[in-house]
């Protein structure tokens, strides 16, 4: 059994998917501390279920309304990201609003680190991801539909205020170095120069790849997907390559021609050429802003938890992390300047 009220949900998809049949069975995913997500089996195939989080949530958090129209979007595009099926607003039917796409089946690489594999495929897989990013960054979000997804002006001004919000209104502990990135952040905004789509949470493991090798099927979980600057996308990704290896997405110390995992270096290289860059500016910057935000993420789970909404056994386990991520990111602030 699941959280859902089953019979309720197996009517709404038999009114509103084409070609669904039932009966169903759902099962929750573990894990995804965000948007609570499920896998649907039915008589007419696999599907997937992102609904919001039930009981109280911030304004602007968890918006899947704003993550099927994204993957509405992009899928006619080409780009890879599951084929949405319907958007349900209403939260009578199972308790919050969700929204319906297909089940794609393959790999998911919990492991930055790439255990088992060859340098060489290493090195494949990595490329896939950095081409998938500039494949993001270069679709036309005016021709997609999806000219007034994000406001215009600076996107990491607006990101900072945003993040010191929601941090605000999660705060539960005084810190004082998060204190001084609120106060440094806003000052110290660099020059945006392109907008582009922005995932808000490009990572490895937010990718299905193929069974049989480096081809990228689906990118996942969009809801901090907005218009912005592609550079936020880019260092947040880049995050990894200064993370100690924790067996999730951390590679400080395992790059090069030994394990085939590209440098920062030929990361920036790769990603310039195919997005018509001559450069990336100083990165510290972006590093320091990437770990703050973090840090506001990490707190609205704490608050979750307090209040007794956390969605998963994993939450108080990435709450530990919040002091260390607090230090980090004044570290790299540091290192740009603070």
């Amino acid at each position: 059994m699941s959280d859902l009220d089953e019979t309720r949900l197996g009517a709404w998809l038999a009114a509103e998917v084409d070609g669904f049949a039932g009966p169903i069975t759902v099962t929750k995913f573990p894990g995804g501390q965000s948007n609570p997500t499920y896998r649907i089996d039915a008589a007419s195939g696999a599907y997937v279920l992102r609904r919001k989080p039930f009981g109280p949530i911030l304004p602007s958090a968890h918006a899947v309304e704003r993550e099927h129209a994204l993957i509405a979007a992009l899928h006619p595009t080409g780009f890879p990201v599951a084929r949405p099926y319907g958007l349900c607003e209403d939260s009578e039917v199972i308790g919050a609003p969700f929204y319906i796409m297909e089940m794609v089946e393959g790999r998911t690489l919990w492991d930055g680190a790439l255990p088992g594999m060859l340098p060489a495929e290493r090195t494949a897989h990595y490329h896939a991801i950095i081409d998938t990013l500039a494949a993001l960054h270069a679709v036309d979000y005016e021709a997609v539909g999806l000219g007034s997804y994000g406001k215009p002006g600076n996107y990491f001004a607006r990101q900072v205020e945003r993040w010191s919000k929601q941090y605000r209104m999660s705060q539960t502990d005084d810190l004082p170095e998060v204190e001084r990135l609120i106060e440094w952040l806003p000052r110290t905004v660099p020059e945006q120069t392109r907008t582009s789509i922005v995932h808000g949470d490009f990572r490895i493991d937010n990718m299905i790849f193929d069974a049989g090798g480096p081809k990228i099927l689906a990118v996942l979980d969009w809801e901090l997907s907005t218009l912005g600057d592609p550079l936020a996308d880019f260092s947040y990704f880049l995050m990894s390559w200064v993370t100690e290896p924790e067996g999730r997405s951390g590679l400080k110390g395992l790059t090069g021609p030994e394990t085939g995992i590209p440098t920062i270096a030929q990361v920036v290289e790769r990603y310039c050429a195919a997005t018509g860059r001559d450069g990336v500016p100083d990165l510290n910057w972006y590093f320091a802003y990437n770990l703050f935000r973090l840090t506001g993420i990490v707190q609205g789970i704490k608050k979750r938890i307090i209040d007794g909404n956390a969605s998963s056994a994993q939450a108080s386990k990435t709450v530990e992390r919040l002091p260390g991520l607090v230090a980090t990111a004044w570290h790299f602030a540091q290192e740009a300047g603070a």
